[in-house]
């Protein structure tokens, strides 16, 4: 796929897709991948052009799935068991159709999917649910415990979110691999400074009193921002500045996590899922607000906008030109927007209604580039010119 520059990496309810375009135009739609199963996260490599998957279920247990090809082959690691091996040991036809062995599991039965991939450096880290953090140092064939976040003194009081307790961002400083951050629903931000050897949890609010009180359990209280971290990214450029979606509002952290700001006020609502930043401009962000977690979480008013600020979050201005303004009733999710960094910047979004939108403008203008695929998790970009 050499004449394809572009590649969007999909992971939905029936599989991996990629969505392959030459100069943000013509978009090309490949798939279903990685044997059809859920998928919550794709990420790539440009400089390898190796493509990784995460995902699985209850029925089919965890994996992580390898692409050397651009997508059309992969190879599954597979980490946990699930239903089908179950069933497999007590029925040698049902074993047989599906090609069952009984090989041992790295990890058995300790958690049910693949939620998060992240690269740094050399290594490639996996989040699961419920919350645990995965480390391969061999490109995804093999993967160990990071026991120090496991092990940490707060994991006893961690409570799952509406979807489980699940290790779902990991973000890295690309200049210095062994500084790292997750989110977890609903336990929070958590960062390291070693790689991975110690981990410090990170919700406090820079002002406590400036934020209303709300009987939401998700909302802020007791001096932290609420635990049910949504989505989190890191701006560019030298400074630990973060912004993040949680269930309550968005937040911008000047050092890293260790105080939070609420930059919500300006916005249709507090409740959204997804966080995108500028891949050169660390002020310039987006976001998707949704009407609220228990009003239908889809667009207010059933139009839809994807809102963008140029000063950090001081203030807000909808983008709706190409969007449907009427009856739009789709969700989208915590992983499903994305962003190139061209010049102009790329912004693209997919939904649970099985559409991808991409703006080639910063948000200025949205085109819908793909339509009736499954329920979208997960969108990342892939630009093979970024090598």
């Amino acid at each position: 796929m050499s004449h394809h520059d572009l590649a969007l990496l999909v992971g939905t309810t029936k599989g991996a897709f990629v969505i392959d375009s030459h100069g943000r135009d013509d978009w090309r739609v490949r798939g279903p991948f990685c044997d059809g199963a859920p998928i919550n996260h794709m990420i790539g490599d440009a400089r390898s052009g190796r493509l990784w998957a995460g995902g699985g279920g209850e029925w089919e247990g965890a994996a992580v799935w390898v692409s050397e090809d651009h997508g059309d082959s992969w190879q599954r690691t597979r980490l946990t068991r699930g239903q089908q091996d179950e069933w497999a040991a007590n029925d040698p036809d049902f074993a047989k159709m599906i090609g069952w062995t009984d090989e041992p599991l790295p990890f058995d039965g300790e958690f049910s999917q693949i939620w998060s991939l992240g690269l740094a450096g050399g290594t490639l880290y996996a989040g699961a649910k419920p919350a645990t953090l995965l480390a391969s140092r061999d490109g995804g064939s093999t993967f160990s415990k990071v026991e120090a976040l496991t092990d940490h003194p707060s994991a006893e009081d961690w409570n799952p979110g509406a979807a489980g307790l699940v290790l779902h961002t990991i973000v890295s400083d690309p200049s210095n691999p062994q500084k790292l951050w997750i989110g977890i629903s609903a336990a929070g931000v958590f960062a390291s400074e070693d790689g991975g050897q110690s981990w410090e949890r990170r919700n406090r609010l820079s002002n406590a009193t400036a934020c209303e009180h709300s009987d939401h359990p998700a909302a802020p209280r007791d001096g932290e921002t609420g635990h049910c971290v949504h989505n989190m990214m890191r701006a560019p450029g030298d400074g630990d500045l973060l912004y993040q979606q949680n269930h309550h509002g968005v937040w911008r952290s000047a050092d890293g996590g260790r105080n939070w700001d609420d930059i919500t006020p300006g916005l249709p609502s507090t409740f959204g899922f997804p966080i995108r930043v500028h891949p050169r401009d660390p002020d310039t962000i987006w976001t998707l607000p949704l009407n609220g977690d228990s009003q239908g979480r889809f667009p207010p008013d059933t139009a839809a906008a994807v809102w963008r600020s140029r000063d950090g979050g001081r203030t807000w201005q909808d983008l709706r030109s190409g969007l449907p303004q009427q009856s739009c009733y789709f969700t989208v999710l915590r992983q499903a927007m994305a962003g190139d960094a061209r010049d102009p910047a790329g912004v693209y979004f997919g939904t649970n209604s099985g559409s991808v939108f991409a703006s080639s403008d910063e948000g200025d203008q949205w085109h819908e580039i793909a339509r009736h695929l499954p329920t979208i998790l997960a969108l990342e970009v892939l630009d093979r010119t970024a090598n």
